[in-house]
């Protein structure tokens, strides 16, 4: 089915967006062009949407907004925005509404096959590696979803030649009856509580993106992680591990018994080496799995050569260990992405020295108790700005091993004064890390804006 019959079968019927965001502003201005009945909801007051909200309008399309939006919905279909739980739409779904995403919509109609990736920590960079891999084996690739591009727009210019990547969150699997082709589940912690009902949940949100698969797909698990382990005895298709601690009876390895520092794939035509270590410019060991989930991923579709030749030249993603500047001497490093205990975690098993770590944000309601012997370990000096400025500070007093003026540790209200304090204490051959392990909500749109926040503060500093 073309977009355009798509939006065919949706006339006559009234239409609601919820969330006047990224993912589904092109949605709402593709369906008003199209001469569809739209309202576009969200929380934000009119005066937050400036000329965009006039925009809108001029084009036909109705607000409701406001902290009420939810209680005034009655149209026939909801287009549901990522971050909003299905629960709150229980009452227009038992009114006979037909509740749909962006996302859902776009499996419905694309016409190539999808690779998607979730997980708590690594979606960004592994869906990245995958989609630059396909890149260099010469496909022609449409690159989008949680990661920060809506595809559904663009589904008629996409071909059954062409592979589609997506990153997908919990938010977006929830409701979600159909998986990709090729499903990665990168790991899973306690994440997303604060929306999330419980851990259950969450869990049983990620495991859509493979539930739906038939016995030809394949899906690819973290057979380190005790969760994702667990979760591949249930795959529907051919199953692919990566691990770094035993070989698996089909996917990527280490070198275990083989020569070299190389990662290694076994299928059913054997085993081969395929990247060397030494190729990947990405550091931290969480890096070389997202290599080697990628691998798995994209076995028997890129050539080995491609994939040493993407290796030499990916350099990272933005926001993820991103060496923002040197000021005499001291390395900036902004790991913004980092809005979970496990990923700062990694952030810091990255760098051989102990770090200054600026860290603190949102809380959403997950525990902090496995991050306080990580900074312990890794961290020699710590500044906190935020709502779990608090809960860090207690999970690493509480650590074995602390004892008071161990490690100094200042709180701040104000992330400018945190990322000032951070370089007053640094000197030659130090690091500064920002890694939150809290997600930005408190203060800041998104962990972009957070992050370009905190470039332009370094950058100012002289």
């Amino acid at each position: 089915m073309t977009l355009r019959a798509y939006f065919s079968a949706l006339q006559n019927k009234r239409i609601a967006v919820i969330g006047i965001g990224v993912s589904n502003t092109p949605l709402i201005q593709a369906m008003l062009a199209a001469g569809l009945d739209v309202t576009a909801c969200d929380k934000k007051p009119r005066s937050a949407l400036g000329a965009l909200g006039d925009e809108l309008e001029r084009a036909g399309c109705a607000l409701c907004l406001g902290e009420d939006y939810l209680d005034r919905l009655d149209q026939d279909v909801i287009f549901r925005t990522p971050g909003l739980h299905p629960r709150f739409l229980e009452r227009a779904k038992e009114r006979g509404a037909e509740i749909t995403s962006e996302m859902e919509a776009f499996f419905q109609l694309c016409p190539c096959p999808i690779v998607g990736v979730t997980g708590s920590d690594g979606k960004t960079t592994t869906t990245t590696i995958i989609a630059g891999l396909l890149e260099a084996a010469g496909r022609r690739v449409h690159l989008g979803g949680n990661i920060g591009h809506p595809l559904l727009t663009e589904v008629d210019s996409i071909a059954p030649g062409d592979v589609a990547v997506v990153e997908l969150s919990s938010f977006q699997l929830m409701d979600m009856d159909r998986s990709p082709h090729i499903a990665v589940l990168t790991n899973l912690s306690p994440n997303h509580l604060d929306v999330h009902k419980d851990y259950a949940e969450y869990i049983q949100a990620k495991t859509n993106i493979f539930r739906h698969q038939s016995p030809v797909d394949r899906a690819v698990f973290n057979l380190d992680n005790a969760e994702t382990r667990r979760l591949s005895r249930q795959a529907v298709g051919r199953c692919f591990g990566f691990t770094r601690e035993e070989v698996p009876e089909r996917g990527t390895y280490l070198s275990a018994g083989y020569p070299g520092d190389h990662i290694w794939m076994v299928n059913d035509r054997g085993h081969r080496a395929v990247l060397s270590l030494d190729a990947i410019r990405l550091p931290g060991w969480h890096n070389v799995e997202n290599y080697m989930a990628a691998i798995a991923a994209v076995d028997g579709l890129v050539p080995n050569e491609a994939i040493a030749d993407f290796a030499a030249h990916f350099q990272g993603v933005e926001h993820r260990i991103e060496l923002v500047r040197t000021l005499r001497g001291v390395r900036y490093y902004n790991d913004s992405i980092a809005s979970s205990p496990a990923r700062t975690i990694a952030g810091l098993r990255c760098f051989p020295e102990k770090v200054i770590l600026m860290a603190g944000g949102k809380d959403k309601g997950i525990p902090y108790d496995e991050l306080g012997p990580e900074i312990l370990a890794h961290v020699k000096s710590l500044v906190l700005c935020g709502a779990t400025a608090g809960k860090i500070r207690e999970a690493v007093e509480r650590a074995p091993g602390y004892t008071p003026g161990c490690l100094e540790i200042q709180e701040t209200g104000d992330f400018a004064e945190a990322v000032g304090l951070c370089a007053q204490r640094a000197g030659e051959g130090d690091v500064v890390l920002l890694s939150p392990a809290s997600t930005s909500f408190d203060r800041f749109a998104n962990f972009m804006e957070r992050g370009n926040t905190f470039k332009r503060l370094v950058n100012e500093l002289t």
